[in-house]
């Protein structure tokens, strides 16, 4: 089931959108809609990782300072 859910968009974005969906074959609600739900994927997942680090640091679970300097070592090394 869908629902219609209106919003204000600039006009460029908004030809940019019905450009697409002529390149693609798609319509421009399945593209938006599609967008949005990847948004809401990728910011639930952020989300939920913050929440999980501040309850890890709430119980003192932190890096131990070897752990720490072994990964900038690794990065250190892959940089150069």
């Amino acid at each position: 089931m869908s629902s219609v859910l209106t919003i204000r968009v600039p006009e460029d974005l908004q030809q940019e959108l019905g450009g697409l969906a002529e390149m693609t074959g798609r319509s421009r609600s399945w593209l938006a809609a599609e967008a949005i739900r990847e948004y809401l994927e990728r910011e639930r997942w952020q989300i939920a990782e913050i929440h999980d680090a501040i309850a890890e640091a709430d119980t003192g679970d932190f890096a131990k300072p070897e752990e720490t300097a072994a990964v900038f070592a690794k990065w250190a090394r892959r940089a150069s």
